[in-house]
């Protein structure tokens, strides 16, 4: 790439040497941004939200209440002189007398184990990966912005570039992926332009972080 000063010192846009082009006639880029500075990224910081996990906390708050609560009327009964549930029988006398290297035994330790590890999982990730953090303009003050929200954005931006016919943007929370037709013009000239929009729309996002961008141009597919 090369880079040149203007006759009153404002800098043009890169421009990609006509080699750079591959054999499909595509042009690439990826180009990183900092993040700007914010006044409480020390004290507070901006990492994702936490999601609430209503629905599995929901869900084991019921299977544990439903198994205690029947645990408990059962206890109670045998303490009322009342015979003990069949169940609890057949449990007791199941885990006296099978061995340990059962099938049975074997799957019911590794559903456990996995319940285990998968509750493990929900408590220490924080979740909504679908949601990207702003920046902060009040410390008691925190907003998200939606990837598919961002994508749009993006999207109409590119849109409007001269040459583009059509585009894909993925935004993840690390990279912004950016797939373009462009019928006419050259390829380089309008991946630097699209480069350039994409840069200054990902900047006023207003985004904590700011994902790395990668744009890719190539010509529409022949038909037949």
């Amino acid at each position: 790439m090369s880079e040149s000063q203007g006759p009153e010192g404002t800098q043009q846009l890169p421009v990609m040497e006509k080699g750079a082009d591959n054999e499909l006639g595509q042009s690439a880029s990826s180009a990183a941004y900092e993040p700007l500075p914010t006044a409480d990224a020390g004290e507070h910081g901006d990492g994702r939200f936490w999601s609430a996990r209503r629905i599995p906390a929901g869900i084991l708050a019921l299977l544990t209440l439903a198994g205690v609560g029947l645990l408990l009327y059962d206890v109670a009964a045998v303490r009322a002189d009342r015979d003990a549930m069949a169940w609890r029988k057949t449990l007791a006398r199941e885990l006296a007398e099978r061995p340990l290297d059962d099938t049975w035994v074997l799957v019911g330790a590794g559903v456990a184990t996995a319940l285990g590890v998968w509750l493990l999982v929900l408590a220490v990730t924080p979740g909504l990966r679908d949601v990207l953090p702003m920046r902060r303009a009040h410390p008691d003050v925190r907003a998200g912005l939606h990837r598919g929200a961002a994508a749009m954005v993006l999207r109409d931006r590119a849109i409007e570039v001269s040459g583009v016919r059509s585009v894909r943007v993925r935004v993840r929370r690390r990279k912004v992926t950016v797939r373009a037709v462009s019928h006419f013009r050259e390829l380089d000239d309008v991946r630097a332009d699209m480069d350039a929009t994409l840069a200054d729309g990902i900047r006023q996002l207003g985004l904590a972080r700011r994902p790395a961008l990668s744009v890719r141009v190539a010509r529409p597919g022949r038909k037949g």
